[in-house]
């Protein structure tokens, strides 16, 4: 609930900022970690992100935040690629998976410019592979987005049909590195909902995922000309990514939310020419993947994760800067109308 989850926060030294746009939207921003951890429609305390347990109480938020472990609050957040550059310090080897601290929760500072906030963080990190040494800056703010069915009230009926979005704008810029240095680094942004819902990802053509991740089985992946079902709720942890060329840059994830349906979506752009370097671990070749969703049932937690990539940046590609923006379109109603907007938005094949 919002205000559990503000005072929280508060109480625990992680303050938070609330953004409200004029539809009425809250978006719960904050600093710590750079994350948007809460979506908000205007008459409806229910968020439609995962959050960590831990911030249920002031208690077991004081004890999560005070220990060495990844704290992974939940919800929107930038996380950079390939992952087996930055995530493995040992690679090859994968006997270790670590979340630089430096990115997460980094250091970000809030600014406050024209009426809205900007998330600003400076890091360093070492890649894996190249041993190579990059210093980046990461920037983020968040902008309204109406709902995208506001004109088409004359074809679908909305009665009923609570709604909440924001735009995310972030960037990514290379401020300093040694001379000649191939790195290649991207945004990755990802989302945390909760878990036990179908993603639905649309397709140009048929495109078989690539299972990149775990075991998943047959009757949870359910693919057709133009659209991916993954029904994300089993146990352990399992990860699934489709190539740019693919990928129409629009996912959503419905799931049940009480006694109705709600369904996020998240909009963004997808450049088939754009140099996509997050890869298989076990094939650092296989490049080009645009688009992923991680279920996860263990002791990282319980939640689906939605998840894009931008092109990466890099002295030798030319690109020492990207601007990304996406943005998240969320509906609650009953299971009819929901359908019916998931097919407008999504595929008539949901």
């Amino acid at each position: 609930m919002l205000e559990r989850l503000v005072k929280v926060l508060n109480r625990v030294g992680k303050p938070i900022e609330l953004c409200e746009s004029p539809d009425g939207t809250r978006v719960l921003i904050l600093p710590y970690g750079g994350r948007i951890l809460g979506l908000f429609t205007p008459g409806d305390p229910e968020n439609f992100y995962w959050t960590h347990p831990a911030l249920a109480s002031v208690e077991t938020a004081r004890a999560f935040y005070a220990s060495d472990v990844w704290q992974n609050s939940g919800g929107d957040r930038t996380w950079l690629s390939p992952e087996a550059d930055i995530f493995f310090p040992n690679f090859p080897k994968l006997d270790k998976y670590w979340q630089p601290r430096e990115l997460d929760p980094g250091n970000y500072k809030v600014e406050a410019t024209g009426g809205s906030l900007r998330l600003m963080n400076r890091l360093s990190l070492t890649l894996s592979r190249s041993k190579q040494h990059v210093e980046l800056e990461i920037t983020k703010s968040v902008g309204s987005a109406p709902n995208p069915l506001r004109y088409e009230r004359g074809l679908y009926d909305l009665a009923g049909v609570e709604y909440a979005g924001y735009t995310l704008r972030s960037s990514l810029e290379l401020i300093r590195t040694e001379k000649n240095n191939p790195a290649k680094v991207g945004l990755w942004n990802l989302v945390q909902l909760p878990h036990n819902g179908d993603l639905l990802m649309p397709t140009y053509v048929r495109a078989v995922p690539k299972i990149l991740m775990g075991v998943v089985a047959p009757e949870d992946l359910i693919v057709t000309d133009h659209l991916i079902r993954y029904r994300m709720r089993a146990s352990g942890e399992h990860k699934i990514g489709i190539r740019a060329v693919a990928a129409t840059g629009r996912v959503g994830y419905l799931y049940p939310a009480n006694n109705q349906l709600a369904l996020v979506i998240r909009n963004f752009l997808v450049n088939p020419s754009g140099e996509y370097v997050d890869v298989p671990w076990s094939d650092t070749e296989d490049l080009g993947y645009s688009t992923q969703a991680c279920n996860v049932n263990s002791g990282l937690g319980t939640f689906s994760e939605l998840e894009y990539h931008s092109p990466a940046i890099g002295q030798r590609l030319g690109r020492i800067q990207c601007d990304d923006e996406s943005v998240i379109w969320a509906f609650r109603g009953t299971r009819d109308r929901i359908h019916a907007i998931a097919k407008s938005l999504l595929s008539p094949a949901v």
